[in-house]
């Protein structure tokens, strides 16, 4: 008999009343030594079997434990009891994978309240958790809505490399990548370390964004977008970092601000909204967890919004648009400021924290945020010179209760002013040679913008530690699984 998934029995259950059905799937709970709550991921809800004791051996009850692997057959029926809608009268059971109690005791598989630390040490094993099920099946729509967002625009998918020579960011904070022998790698004329003889014949590092590649494409394709893997060695170990995540960068030719303004916004209310429309039940189940979460901390630190409500916040508002020059005057004449009340100082120039972002967004405009018009000096070197020479055409989009989630730019497009720009930022021109030789050979307008994959799910699914969306989180000494 061929196995009917669960998530078809309870969607679909009608059509298999008073039918026999297999199923396969792990034990979640085991009671009165006769019902069965049985998963196998195919969504978050179980279907019950309950146990014929004439067909079932004692020798086979005796295997049944929580995180055994079983095989169900039986007669699916409308349920008597509550909580179900059917279940299924079972007449033969088969042990497919034994988990013996012991060990179960010893694991996240135990059925009981774990602490996310607890979970993260037993990451292989918490995909089976109705909270990581949840977030796991968000952050699979998610990739799949950003997909499907870009390619009914008509942007082409580049899969920019993972192993480079250039520093995108101008940070410095890369992992290099190399071959040589690292006991006594081959030394230069001056005892430093040389490259020339490695595999590349150069020193190269994992990619900390797909950007500037992505903008040679768009300079050819029109509109073209990443999405993959990126790295950043920083020794951080806060609930926000990552030492590998994902990043979503598209690229749009001819486009300015305003036109990446746009697209952004567009962008983000589609992803929102089609987890919204897609993950009902994972929402609602992460939206309680959340709340019972909320209501244990004070009244000063709990999140205005609840879960869903946030998501269709983003949804249902019109983003504010403002420069980051008014958000400073903002700042400075809110009670809030006047107060005393920001732990962070403001004044022009700085780089917002996430309690400014935060606050122009839940307190003051109550929508989400785009700031534009950064002052140049906070913001990297291919970000488009504005007519002030003070600020770049830079832009950042604040969501409530995480404060940036995204941000882009006008790349800048002039050559003499990009060139300039390499030489302010300690930029060596000739390792970025073919990106400059672009705006020499038919330059355009064009803009993009970078947005951390981890940093959306973590809002659609109201984690609040980023290692708790990502499979397996990879963080200072920590590499496991």
């Amino acid at each position: 008999m061929k196995r009917i998934e669960i998530a078809e029995l309870l969607t679909n259950g009608s059509d298999y009343l008073g039918k026999t059905v297999l199923v396969k799937g792990w034990v979640r709970a085991f009671r009165s030594n006769r019902f069965i709550q049985l998963n196998d991921g195919s969504c978050m809800g179980n279907i019950q079997a309950v146990i014929d004791f004439e067909n079932i051996a004692e020798a086979i009850l005796k295997r049944i434990t929580t995180g055994s692997s079983i095989s169900v057959e039986g007669e699916l029926v409308s349920s008597q009891g509550a909580g179900q809608a059917y279940e299924i009268q079972a007449s033969t059971i088969a042990i497919i994978g034994d988990a013996h109690p012991d060990e179960v005791q010893k694991t996240v598989l135990q059925p009981k309240k774990h602490s996310f630390d607890f979970l993260r040490e037993q990451a292989h094993l918490r995909f089976r958790t109705n909270t990581f099920g949840a977030v796991f099946r968000i952050r699979h729509a998610a990739s799949f809505a950003i997909h499907q967002f870009f390619n009914n625009r008509g942007f082409n998918y580049i899969h920019t490399p993972i192993l480079t020579g250039s520093d995108a960011e101008g940070a410095g904070e890369m992992f290099r990548v190399s071959t040589l022998d690292p006991k006594s790698p081959p030394l230069d004329d001056e005892g430093k370390v040389d490259f020339s003889k490695d595999f590349f014949g150069k020193q190269v590092n994992l990619t900390v964004s797909g950007q500037l590649e992505a903008e040679l494409a768009a300079l050819g394709l029109g509109k073209v977008y990443t999405f993959g893997p990126t790295f950043r060695a920083e020794n951080s170990n806060t609930s926000r970092h990552l030492a590998e995540f994902w990043m979503i960068e598209p690229e749009v030719a001819f486009n300015d601000l305003n036109d990446n303004m746009d697209l952004t916004e567009d962008f983000l209310k589609y992803c929102c909204n089609y987890i919204l429309e897609n993950c009902q039940e994972e929402l609602k189940f992460l939206d309680e967890r959340l709340a019972k979460e909320q209501a244990q901390k004070p009244q000063n630190e709990r999140n205005k919004l609840g879960l869903i409500e946030s998501i269709k916040f983003v949804v249902d508002n019109p983003f504010k648009r403002l420069s980051y020059t008014d958000a400073i005057n903002v700042l400075l004449n809110s009670k809030h400021y006047k107060k005393k009340k920001f732990q962070f100082p403001v004044e022009w120039g700085i780089d917002l924290q996430s309690e400014h972002e935060r606050y122009l967004v839940e307190k003051e405009f109550n929508c989400p945020v785009i700031l534009s018009d950064y002052p140049a000096k906070i913001k990297a070197f291919y970000m488009r010179v504005n007519d002030d020479k003070k600020t770049v055409a830079a832009m950042d989009v604040l969501f409530p209760g995480v404060g940036e989630i995204v941000g882009g730019s006008q790349r800048e497009e002039r050559l003499e002013v990009l060139e300039s720009k390499c030489e302010e930022f300690n930029i060596e021109k000739e390792e970025l040679w073919w990106y400059l030789e672009t705006r020499s050979l038919g330059t355009v307008p064009h803009a993009g913008f970078g947005m951390g994959f981890e940093r959306l799910v973590m809002f659609l699914t109201g984690m609040s530690n980023i290692r708790d969306v990502i499979p397996f989180p990879r963080t200072p000494d920590n590499a496991e699984f």
